[in-house]
């Protein structure tokens, strides 16, 4: 029997306490370590992350592969995904969709998540044996069925580069949907489609700590996560829909 409620509280601990330290240095004067291209990065990513790893690693011996520092030790079948601010972008403007993101990946499936939206104090989990809670009020995925009354919601990677026809194709694709949405942050995208705000969230060489946690909430909504064509450097295709809409 796996100890996932045991686990979760893990997750929660270090994700609050994680969006607590990012709300305390919102307003202060930010170092910036890397801005090139569509990529941004913090010392506060780092100095967060940090704070995960610690509280993690206080309470559990499985690695973790965190977005800023890799792997802390060698790979078991049960390790944890950080992000420790996904959304640094929006962060860094001031616009308020960022958080704090934690998976437990069970070899290559993530089978617990908490994503904590500190901008708006909203914690949301779920594991692979619950439902999918947001502070302890359970969500659950849209019952719509057809693109075209449907929301995407979906991104451009910031280390991607598109042809002018997946471009083309990315365009063809939107005009099946009602609405379509880029909002800056696969977590939070990915609990929208959690909560029923929207019905899909799909996403080409997005890094695979942008997402599982996702994941794994959009599973214990009733949703359908797939997390597909895993690469060396973490990246992987994510679609997350609900159980309604053509997969």
């Amino acid at each position: 029997m796996l100890e996932l409620d045991s686990w979760l509280a893990i997750a929660k601990s270090a994700a609050l306490e994680a969006g607590k330290y990012l709300l305390i240095n919102q307003d202060k004067e930010l170092k910036i370590l890397h801005d090139a291209g569509r990529d941004i990065k913090l010392q506060l990513d780092i100095d967060t992350e940090n704070i995960i790893k610690k509280n993690i690693s206080s309470q559990s011996e499985f690695s973790i592969l965190g977005e800023e520092t890799g792997f802390t030790d060698d790979v078991g079948e049960f390790y944890w995904v950080v992000d420790p601010l996904d959304g640094t972008s929006n962060f860094l403007r001031d616009i308020p969709i960022s958080c704090v993101s934690i998976a437990l990946m069970q070899n290559l499936t993530p089978i617990l998540g908490v994503i904590y939206d500190f901008n708006h104090d909203d914690l949301y989990y779920g594991h692979q044996q619950s439902k999918a809670f947001v502070n302890q009020k359970e969500i659950m995925v849209s019952d719509y069925s057809e693109k075209s009354q449907s929301t995407l919601v979906t991104g451009i990677p910031a280390k991607t580069n598109y042809s002018d026809d997946e471009f083309k194709n990315m365009i063809d694709d939107f005009q099946h949907w009602k609405k379509v949405r880029m909002i800056g942050s696969a977590a939070m995208a990915a609990i929208y489609v959690a909560a029923g705000k929207a019905e899909t969230y799909k996403e080409n060489g997005i890094f695979l700590w942008d997402i599982a946690a996702g994941a794994a909430i959009v599973n214990a909504a009733g949703g359908i996560a797939s997390i597909t064509n895993i690469q060396a450097d973490h990246r992987v295709d994510a679609k997350f829909t609900n159980q309604h809409l053509a997969f």
